[in-house]
């Protein structure tokens, strides 16, 4: 038997445990919220923009609590089979084979389901049973209840700005969980986060962020949002990779935000505007 096979059979969470330290800045108490929520197994809500660090917030919030860390993206086709599992077909005949979710509620790890709202909403009540003291999760197929183990932890994340009427979490759900709510930091810190994980020096950083926030003056009019921290760390290390720091805004932050020619005039226009 391979040793990776080994190791799955001796720790079902294998794969799903964090080896390194995820970098992550706090811009405020974020860190001591979602502690408190994990000590006393509540189920956590991370609301805010696209790009705003909410999915790395949540893998240096495992590492640093020592959970295995299953992540799901959320989507229109999520079916309920796709978290809790099915029956397969092999060789030796058929096999339940737990889903994601199933699996971090059996073993213990944390279950982050990332943009919730974009799921079906029949998968979505998958998880209330979850998310009250019962913390049980009935498995139809099977016939079995499965119960938490102790170290499991339920985090979904949403864009409620981008979202907006045409599709939210209905309050049933949304008043099941404690709530984070997440922003772009302040421009000091986002500088240097940008610094941090592009390599840039602070000059780009700061144009970078003063592009960005131009961008953001037209989120919810001409555009559905701005440049997220995200879309400027990728401009960053495009740049770091000696692309010219027009061409690298352009590419990874002006061309992606919006399909409109008038609008993408707009937007090379603060390139040329804010980036040397």
């Amino acid at each position: 038997m391979k040793v990776q096979e080994t190791a799955e059979l001796a720790d079902p969470l294998h794969d799903w445990r964090i080896r390194g330290e995820p970098w992550y800045a706090p811009v405020g108490g974020e860190i001591a919220a979602f502690e408190a929520a994990h000590a006393r197994g509540l189920p956590l809500m991370l609301k805010g923009p696209t790009g705003c660090g909410k999915t790395r917030f949540v893998e240096h919030m495992a590492w640093r609590l020592g959970l295995p860390l299953i992540t799901v993206a959320c989507h229109e086709d999520l079916s309920a089979g796709d978290l809790i599992g099915r029956f397969l077909l092999d060789a030796g005949g058929t096999r339940w084979q737990d889903g994601p979710l199933t699996r971090a509620v059996r073993h213990g790890a944390v279950c982050y389901l990332d943009e919730l709202v974009e799921a079906r909403a029949d998968t979505t009540v998958l998880i209330h049973p979850l998310t009250d003291a019962r913390r049980q999760l009935p498995l139809a197929a099977t016939g079995e209840l499965l119960h938490a183990h102790p170290d499991f932890r339920l985090v979904v994340s949403y864009n409620p700005g981008y979202h907006g009427v045409h599709k939210t979490l209905k309050a049933s759900t949304r008043q099941r969980f404690t709530a984070l709510e997440f922003g772009y930091p302040d421009a000091a810190r986002e500088a240097a986060i940008v610094m941090h994980e592009s390599g840039v020096d602070e000059a780009i950083a700061k144009q970078l962020v003063t592009l960005a926030e131009r961008t953001r003056r037209l989120a919810g009019d001409e555009l559905d949002e701005g440049a997220s921290t995200r879309m400027l760390i990728h401009a960053g290390l495009l740049i770091a990779e000696g692309l010219a720091p027009r061409a690298a805004c352009l590419q990874a932050i002006a061309v992606p935000l919006s399909d409109d020619p008038e609008v993408g005039q707009a937007l090379a226009a603060m390139v040329d505007a804010c980036v040397a």
